[in-house]
């Protein structure tokens, strides 16, 4: 019902829009918007002409365009996409601190080609451009990364910080190398984009439909400029701040095995070995700072200073939940399905890959069911208690040089983050009479067990072991950069050189420590430690979402607690020092270098032009890594160096054909680094205290090349005073692809599921991208004000060579994606109505692993199906300081589903949350 009404005051919100009598007008030629931004002359219908949204082409300069409005915004962005060098999509804040999404990333969703994932915390995460997650982020046209990682976790920057982001899809020599599927520049608010002193400040009240309670978050900005006796100065601080409540419940269906192994009634099944769910849940905290101080030094010379501070705090629940169905005493009640296959099983009544005698594999029939009930199951609950904080840091310094023809300048940086991360875990569990599996009506996995013995805190014990995980990881990088351009008034147009020094660091340090109850699992009361219980939220596919009991993660977090439990389970007290068999330590020093020059050929004198850019870019990447793995029971720590060189050249050509109308081709050779954890050298691995799940763990690559991607764009692109439509066909030749893959791998006698990265070898991506926009000013009256937006991607992948993944997609590729949206923005309303859908692909390989699959069957890979969202904003201008909006995200209750091999295999389902926010927004 939620879902419908939902929708319909969404519906609602844009019949009022329509109808609203206009209570601001077009604010007048020559007079200043409210942000103290000089305000370009409008149109009768609002829209900013073409000069008006002009952009720089490719200075990182703070010389943006403040704009305000749904209209504005996308003008300019449809600006910087058609005299761009490059193949650029862009998103333009709508307002001082008002982008167009809640965040950085739900925004990106809204690109052309640009595809996402939901967070444990419902949060928009990890971008995809065309399917790839290799991308370079810069910050100003800086690298920023998080922790360990190349990449940024841009939930981490919040919203009210951007005031534009730029999608680069093609290379030039200038942009920092790193990411071959493309790069993503973040940019932040400059004191010099604004003429008049600025105060904004908005306030937002978000409610979280799983969750069911409030999170405010604010924001404050203030700049000025003085006129002083040494040249002009500017100065900008931003802050802001977020506490989020969070749900998001999740029900899975764990790996399956051979029935004729399992308890007695389940012969013939493919039989799952336990099902669940799991509730992530808690707050957490985003605090932010960031700020600009800029002197024209003279009329050619800028010096400046930038400064920003980013944080993340939560502590929260996983909250785990789960029937081990292979302890079983009996099945009854099967209903099976014709849905069946033949499979290769060893005697364990898992996958035969890592059996080594072959006389001990048997073909068995295995089908699925619709129905069963497990009879005097084991079940358990589980508290991973977190404490999670990420902390970076970034400061930068340099000058800009205008001067006539010649422009140079140069930027000295230094960035840290530093991400610590506590895991606190105790799991409780008992038998239980009995507990049925089946399908809703929706074909998901539903769980019932009569009279919800799980919340009945009487007969627990202390099960599996008392686990804890410390994680401290960190990176720093020092960049030097510097460019210098001349301008020519010939076919050469511009002579561009420059180079950058980088020297990255970075440090991964764990400890992961499981020590068994004293008594034995299922054996040991938990009345003999005193352990304190709470409730829940429940998860929808069991039990109808009732609660149930788990031990209370303030206990588990609290120092006594952590001591009392250390104590009773025989640990050593305190927090356990780190492993060295779990670290790693990286020293990288990158050099690069470019040259590049720009050209244009009028033809006739008339508007045909053909304009572009040819470049190469030299890099050099020395690199040192050091780890320790387990080899033989003998910890052994290695080091291991490696150079890289290589050549990127770089080829733009744009034709302008006059009215609007214009082609591009460009071919970049592209190229992204190994992540530093996938080249550690180490191996790591555990036993499993759950005598049914396969004993797991995780190794590097040192070996792993770069991956390397020869880029072809070409564009066909038409604008207009309201909006532009073009259609784009791309073409990658990808090398040395990585991909991670699970192997059961005997480790002294014992078979562990091994994770490892590896290089695939060749990989082909090519697809098409049609996007577009408009406002129907044409219209009569308030009607005007109306506009649609859209864009559609065809992203067609194929692994090659004889890997085992060999003509199937690459992993993360959707092949479809696209938005569509209804806009409005007139009047003093503002408001939008978008569609995101994107299709089937698979997120996981497990062709190694011990899943039971058909005999035939070359992978074995978790496919996520296909999903939708539906998002809403309406804003209203109660006059020109103060905007009132009122906003929805997922009203829809789109939520993840995935099944692995076969579509009949039910895996996991995850309730995506509808967040819906009022804020309000004021500036002077």
């Amino acid at each position: 019902m939620r879902r419908y009404f939902a929708l319909s005051a969404s519906i609602l919100a844009f019949v009022m829009a329509a109808q609203a009598h206009a209570q601001t007008q077009s604010t007048p030629e020559g007079a200043t918007s409210p942000n103290g931004q000089a305000a370009p002359p409008a149109n009768d219908a609002g829209a900013m002409p073409d000069a008006a949204a002009a952009a720089p082409q490719e200075d990182y300069a703070g010389d943006e365009i403040v704009v305000t409005g749904i209209r504005a915004s996308l003008a300019q962005a449809a600006e910087i996409k058609r005299t761009s060098p490059q193949i650029v999509d862009s998103i333009v804040a709508q307002d001082i601190g008002k982008f167009p999404d809640p965040t950085t990333a739900a925004a990106l969703q809204r690109v052309p080609g640009v595809q996402v994932t939901v967070g444990g915390n419902n949060e928009i995460v990890s971008p995809l451009v065309r399917g790839l997650s290799d991308i370079l982020t810069t910050l100003d046209g800086r690298e920023i990364f998080t922790a360990d990682g190349r990449g940024f976790a841009f939930q981490d920057l919040p919203a009210e910080a951007i005031a534009r982001v730029d999608v680069y899809k093609s290379n030039t020599a200038n942009l920092i190398e790193g990411g071959v599927a493309g790069s993503i520049d973040l940019r932040l608010n400059k004191a010099f984009n604004y003429t008049d002193p600025t105060i904004a400040i908005s306030g937002k009240l978000n409610y979280p439909s799983n969750a069911e309670k409030l999170g405010p978050q604010v924001s404050f900005l203030a700049t000025d400029r003085w006129d002083t006796g040494i040249g002009e100065i500017g100065a900008l601080i931003n802050v802001s701040w977020y506490d989020i409540p969070y749900n998001r419940p999740t029900n899975y269906v764990a790996d399956r095995r051979s029935g004729n192994a399992g308890p007695a009634g389940a012969a013939g099944l493919l039989l799952p070995i336990s099902a669940g769910g799991l509730n992530e849940y808690g707050r957490y905290q985003r605090p932010q700072a960031n700020g600009s101080l800029q002197w024209q030094a003279s009329p050619s010379l800028e010096v400046y200073v930038d400064g920003l501070y980013s944080a993340f705090r939560s502590k929260y629940t996983t909250a785990f939940y789960e029937y081990r169905l292979g302890t079983a005493s009996s099945v009854t009640g099967v209903v099976p399905t014709d849905q069946c296959f033949t499979a290769n099983v060893g005697p364990d009544g898992f996958n035969s890959n890592a059996t080594t005698d072959p006389s001990a594999i048997t073909q068995q029939r295995l089908c699925n069911f619709s129905s069963a009930t497990f009879n005097n199951p084991e079940a358990f609950t589980s508290t991973q208690a977190h404490d999670n904080r990420t902390d970076t840091w970034l400061a930068a310094t340099g000058l800009k040089f205008d001067r006539n023809q010649l422009k140079a300048n140069l930027d000295v940086s230094y960035e840290r983050s530093i991400v610590n991360n506590a895991n606190f875990v105790v799991d409780i569990g008992k038998r239980i009479p009995s507990v049925t599996i089946g399908l809703d009506s929706g074909n998901t996995p539903s769980v019932t067990a009569p009279g919800n013995p799980m919340v009945d805190a009487t007969g627990y014990s202390f099960i599996n072991a008392l686990f804890q995980d410390y994680v401290r990881s960190s990176g720093g990088l020092f960049a030097v950069k510097g460019d210098v351009s001349y301008d020519f008034d010939t076919v050469l147009k511009t002579i561009e050189l420059g180079g950058r020094y980088a020297d990255r660091t970075a440090l991964f340090e764990q400890v992961q420590l499981g020590v068994a109850p004293p008594g034995g699992s299922f054996a040991t009361p938990i009345t003999a430690a005193n352990l304190p219980l709470m409730r829940a939220p429940g998860i929808p596919q069991i039990n109808n979402g009732a609660t149930f009991v788990l031990p209370s993660r303030d206990y588990l977090l609290s120092g006594t607690g952590q001591e009392a439990l250390r104590s009773f389970f025989g640990a050593p007290a305190g927090q356990p020092a780190f492993d060295p068999t779990r670290r790693f330590d990286v020293a990288e020093t990158s050099y690069a270098g470019y040259a590049q020059a720009g050209y244009e050929i009028p033809f006739g004198g008339g508007p045909v032009t053909l304009d572009g850019k040819l470049g190469v870019r030299y890099s050099r990447t020395e690199r040192d890594i050091t780890g320790t793995g387990i080899v033989s029971g003998t910890p052994v720590t290695t080091t291991v160096g490696k150079t890289d060189t290589d050549w990127l050249p770089n080829a733009s050509a744009r034709l302008q054909l006059g009215g609007g109308l214009q082609l591009r081709a460009t071919y970049a050779k592209t190229l992204a680094r190994p992540a530093f954890g996938s080249l550690n050298p180490g191996l790591n691995y555990i036993v499993s205290t759950n005598p049914n799940i396969r004993n797991g763990g995780s190794g590097g690559n040192p070996d792993l090349k770069p991956q390397k991607s020869d880029s072809f764009d070409a564009t066909a692109e038409y604008y207009w005073k309201d909006g532009y439509f073009a259609i784009a066909g791309y073409y990658r030749d990808i090398s040395n692809r990585v991909v991670n893959g699970v192997t059961a791998e005997t480790i002294d006698g014992i078979v562990y599921n091994i994770s490892r990265p590896r290089n695939v070898g060749t990989a082909k991506l090519k697809g098409i991208e049609v996007s577009g926009q408009t406002f129907f000013s044409f219209l009569p009256g308030d009607l005007a004000g109306f506009g649609v937006f859209g864009n559609f991607t065809l992203a067609d992948s194929e692994v090659g060579g004889d890997d085992p993944l060999a003509g199937y997609s690459l992993q993360g590729v959707s092949k479809y994606n696209y938005n569509v949206g209804l806009l409005y923005d007139r009047s003093g309303i503002s408001a939008r109505l978008v569609y995101t859908y994107r299709s089937e692909y698979f997120d996981e390989d497990r062709s190694g692993t011990g899943d039971v699959r058909p005999a035939d069957s070359p992978a074995w890979l978790n496919y996520v199906r296909p999903n939708g969202r539906l998002d809403f904003s309406l804003g209203y201008d109660l006059n020109k300081n103060v905007t009132l909006t009122v906003e929805g995200s997922n009203i829809l209750r789109s939520r993840y589903q995935s099944y692995i091999g076969e579509d009949f295999i039910w895996r996991d389902t995850r309730t995506d949350d509808s967040l819906y926010a009022v804020s309000v927004r004021t500036r002077f």
